[in-house]
């Protein structure tokens, strides 16, 4: 049974005890809970300026499509700048276009295609600056402290739902939704003031930085080759999809079922917030008591249920308490999978990995925001409410086909043992492409373990950046077999044996320990050059060769 200095070092509230995370997380949720209060008044201003309820479910999804065709560029843009400054220049980029709305709005400047670009302009910034915050985490933290910390992050976002909303609400009510947005301006100013006073150390490389391209090529890559980030994808992106018709929807609910304005809109929202809070708190003891697809699992039974119970109730008391048990499985869910996808993730790659993930089930909520509301427009709201409980238990079901993983730490940091190969040419950093030729001396009673080796090898070799890895077999010298894989550049290739981790590093020794009775790999490493060109890098018979 965990001790009590184990549970307060590994507990939701540890990572606060970093003076760095904790300045900029706190600032974070200042910054949060004026959007949040800018985003009722946005849905408010929408549901009383336009009568389309398509258009109202379009606020939140205007807010999160940027995230959808931007994150894949942005994580590659963490990973090879300063994350920091990443984060600088999103928010930025909100407070400039909530400044531009409060402007618009004192001049009497609004109408529907207003609000849903500046929600959009939210958006970009939003995705600019949240995978770079989300990549810097386990930079700033210790390794165990990671799972409490990405927590954290969902459960804060969630907890300022609990006064955001109704907040909003109130001074929308009482002065306008000019008030709102100026307040929403000055709150990005915290967020900015801690990023430039507080600094963090990240881990840097000797190698020049990666060509933007290629970061996106290998970090899709990374991404397709993973099974566990594939499935959290696939889970998160069907989750955001169904579930996201509370948020989407609430505003109708708040206006046509329970006809109540928008101090009771956002009394509900701090329901949500409120069950966000005491599922955060919980979360720590859970995952130790359960595995992580029973916990994802649990959070589509809590948001199904809440979303079934929305369709059928007219009381705002009961509908409140509903939207607790919504917001517990919500943040639940969130953390959980986000945690997955960094604990699947090295250093070196996770922006770009979070990133991914982040478009997809940002793209998710997007679309679900966007069908729900035109569910609503061509049945009902209580149509739409009751076939996304469907739905959400249907991505509950898909744990048969794309388990979510348990893992308590990653395997994925380098080890740090490579040394580069002497040359016999003057290589520059961009030339290329490299190939990479391995000989191999087989028996034949030895093949089996070779060839379940050499699985494990494709797989080593081709997520840290081996392009066209093949293996052949000689057909008139059957125990000669050759590996073979290529590099863009002669930096790519030292950037690939970088990244290799240590479990990789036991697949070369097994294979030593195989061909030991034979005769020891040897490795063959070329420069490709076209018949007929010329380059003054290299000869027309470019070859280098290292055991």
């Amino acid at each position: 049974m965990p001790s009590t200095e184990d549970d307060a070092s590994t507990g939701l509230l540890a990572p606060l005890k970093n003076p760095t995370f904790r300045s900029v997380f706190l600032a974070s949720q200042l910054s949060s809970l004026g959007w949040l209060m800018q985003t009722v008044a946005l849905g408010w201003l929408m549901a009383t300026v336009s009568s389309s309820d398509v258009l109202v479910a379009l606020v939140q999804a205007s807010s999160t499509l940027p995230a959808f065709f931007l994150a894949v560029f942005v994580g590659a843009i963490a990973d090879n700048y300063s994350r920091r400054m990443v984060m600088i220049v999103g928010r930025s980029l909100m407070m400039a276009a909530s400044a531009m709305l409060t402007i618009l709005m004192a001049l009497g400047i609004h109408n529907p295609w207003m609000i849903l670009v500046f929600s959009f302009l939210d958006g970009c910034g939003i995705a600019l600056s949240d995978p770079a915050w989300r990549a810097s985490i386990g930079d700033i933290v210790e390794r165990r402290h990671l799972p409490a910390a990405i927590t954290l992050l969902n459960v804060g976002f969630n907890t300022v739902r609990s006064v955001g909303p109704a907040l909003g609400g109130i001074i929308v009510a009482a002065f306008g939704p000019l008030v709102t947005f100026g307040l929403t301006t000055l709150g990005f100013v915290a967020p900015l003031t801690a990023l430039w006073r507080n600094k963090w150390k990240v881990q840097g490389s000797a190698l020049p930085r990666e060509a933007l391209r290629t970061a996106i090529y290998d970090g899709l890559r990374f991404t397709a080759i993973s099974s566990e980030i594939k499935s959290t994808i696939v889970r998160g992106t069907l989750f955001g999809f169904a579930s996201t018709s509370t948020l989407a929807l609430l505003p109708l609910i708040a206006r046509d079922t329970l006809k109540v304005g928008p101090v009771g809109y956002g009394i509900m929202m701090g329901g949500f917030g409120a069950g966000a809070l005491v599922a955060g708190l919980k979360n720590p003891a859970l995952r130790r008591k359960l595995t992580q697809e029973w916990l994802v699992v649990l959070a589509c039974l809590a948001c199904a249920l809440c979303e079934i119970l929305l369709a059928l109730t007219s009381s705002l008391a009961f509908a409140t308490a509903c939207l607790a048990v919504g917001g517990a499985g919500w943040v639940t869910a969130w953390s959980g999978l986000g945690v997955n996808v960094q604990l699947a993730s090295p250093r070196w790659i996770v922006g770009r990995t979070v990133s991914i993930y982040s478009a997809f089930t940002y793209g998710g909520i997007a679309g679900g925001s966007w069908f729900w509301g035109a569910i609503v427009q061509s049945y009902s709201l209580p149509s739409a409410m009751a076939w996304s409980s469907v739905a959400t238990l249907a991505v509950a079901a898909l744990g048969f086909r794309w388990p979510i993983s348990n893992r308590s730490e990653s395997e994925l940091e380098p080890s740090g043992g490579f040394h580069a190969p002497a040359v016999a040419l003057d290589l520059k950093p961009r030339s290329g492409p490299i190939l990479v030729t391995t000989e191999y001396t087989i028996l034949e009673g030895d093949l089996d373990q070779f060839m379940k080796i050499m699985q494990k090898r494709r797989y080593a070799q081709s997520r840290v950046g081996a392009r066209q890895w093949t293996l052949t077999r000689d057909i008139q010298q059957p125990s000669r077999w050759v590996e073979s894989f290529r590099t863009p550049t002669w930096t790519d290739y030292h950037r690939l044996h970088h990244r290799l981790t240590e479990a990789d590093m036991e697949l070369e020794h097994a294979l030593l320990t195989l061909t030991a009775e034979t005769s020891p790999p040897r490795t063959n490493i070329l420069i490709e050059r076209p018949a007929g060109g010329t380059r003054k890098s290299y000869s027309p018979m470019a070859y280098l060769s290292h055991k």
